[in-house]
């Protein structure tokens, strides 16, 4: 898969470079490549003291998400967000709910400050579609990240930028069979989240063996890992548990220790604490969806429809995973993990 990221990830850069190559191409002395030489180290000096690479507004954009306290993943975006908003002279703000009514309240607080661009997560769809009517009215472009792709452009914006649920889905279904496992549990910490349910419906479809969905109130650790453990517990034929976000990995596990279960413990999403135990073999495997990306890419692509009317995807998600991580992977992944942008 190509990697979308790079070229808008730095686009000061790649404009700069195209700057640089017009003006060496119309030198004939060694003055202008050391004007441009001096040039560049000054862009990065500048960046390198958090400084904006380009001379546009200081437009405001803001994410609205349907997080729940807590979550590390999130943390992961918001960093990815940060880092392209500093370089692209962006003042950004963010707020969250894992409630539909609250989260769309928190993007109309953002429609009625006029905000040049806003982020959002349509786990629950239903809840967003006005308040993004009323965005689109008012003129206030939106990208749409993580989850929704299938009603991002039905509800206006301008592109999506996040995984495919279903076939992240299959992915995890697809490596289950690899392993030789044959009973699952796919843990839903979020009812009514449409992302989850297609996670764990694609895994079913590829899975040659038997998947079961758990629900579980993810904003109670305690009560996740007993829900867990209830279950093991109660089958001890379950070989596979799959969490759909890294805090549960630890949950999983503990669970899997209190009931005494064999279950490989298996996970989507990747944090520090799921590559050290990747790399321990506690976990089975992490399907990666670069939160970083989403943040970064998501904010650098409202920078750049604002300053050149630039879309990308084609009215296409634009995929930032999965990946499959494996004890294998996760030594050259832990470095990225531990500074929090994997």
């Amino acid at each position: 898969m190509a990697k979308v990221g790079t070229g808008v990830r730095a686009v000061g850069a790649v404009l700069a470079a195209v700057l640089g190559a017009s003006a060496l191409a119309g030198c004939s002395s060694t003055g202008g490549l050391r004007a441009e030489q001096r040039a560049a180290r000054a862009s990065a000096e500048g960046q390198a003291a958090g400084r904006a690479a380009v001379s546009t507004p200081n437009w405001t954009v803001a994410m609205v998400t349907h997080s729940g306290d807590g979550d590390t993943f999130w943390d992961i975006v918001q960093r990815g967000a940060k880092q392209a908003a500093e370089k692209d002279n962006i003042k950004f703000l963010y707020a969250h709910s894992d409630q539909g009514q609250e989260q769309a309240q928190q993007v109309q607080s953002y429609i009625d400050k006029k905000v040049d661009g806003l982020i959002v997560t349509l786990a629950k769809p239903d809840a967003m579609k006005d308040v993004l009517a009323k965005a689109r009215k008012a003129g206030i472009p939106v990208i749409t990240v993580n989850s929704g792709a299938e009603q991002s452009k039905a509800f206006g914006a301008l592109a999506h930028i996040g995984q495919d649920e279903s076939i992240a889905g299959e992915a995890v279904g697809d490596e289950l069979d690899k392993r030789g496992k044959k009973k699952a549990l796919c843990v839903i910490h979020e009812q009514g989240n449409v992302g989850h349910e297609q996670r764990c419906a694609g895994a079913k479809k590829t899975f040659d063996g038997s998947m079961t969905n758990l629900y579980v109130d993810g904003t109670n650790m305690p009560d996740v890992q007993a829900s867990i453990e209830a279950k093991l517990q109660a089958d001890p034929s379950i070989d596979a548990v799959v969490t759909l976000g890294a805090p549960f990995a630890d949950a999983a596990a503990q669970a899997k220790k209190s009931a005494d279960s064999k279950a490989e413990i298996d996970t989507f999403d990747l944090n520090a604490a799921v590559a050290a135990s990747l790399q321990a073999g506690t976990l089975g495997f992490a399907v990666d969806q670069q939160p970083y990306l989403q943040g970064y890419e998501a904010v650098d692509l409202l920078w750049l429809y604002r300053y050149n009317a630039d879309v990308l995807g084609g009215g296409r998600p634009v995929l930032t995973g999965p990946q499959i991580i494996t004890q294998r992977d996760a030594g050259a992944l832990a470095g990225y993990t531990k500074r929090g942008t994997r």
